[in-house]
């Protein structure tokens, strides 16, 4: 961007302290702030994981009741004399 007479703006000139505007106890406050985050992201992953393979365990139960509930009814009807209902997939 020009100036108001069309001439380039002057850099500013920094020296590196201003640059550096953390200190060490500021970037070992960050970094225990980020080792707490991670920390409780690892937690979160792992419960995560742990209701993952909950679900998959209830999927699979009731896949396995379904089957057998339709098992039985199968079973029935045939006692009964009736003609038997395909099972629904």
């Amino acid at each position: 961007m020009t100036g108001p007479h069309g001439d380039l703006p002057m850099p500013v000139e920094t020296s590196v302290e201003e640059d550096d505007c953390f200190g060490e106890a500021e970037y070992a406050a960050i970094n225990s702030m980020l080792d707490q985050i991670n920390t409780c992201l690892d937690h979160l992953e792992e419960k995560n994981d742990h209701l993952h393979a909950r679900l998959q365990e209830l999927l699979e139960s009731n896949r396995q009741t379904r089957v057998e509930f339709q098992q039985q009814q199968q079973q029935q009807q045939l006692s009964e004399g009736l003609p038997s209902a395909k099972p629904h997939q």
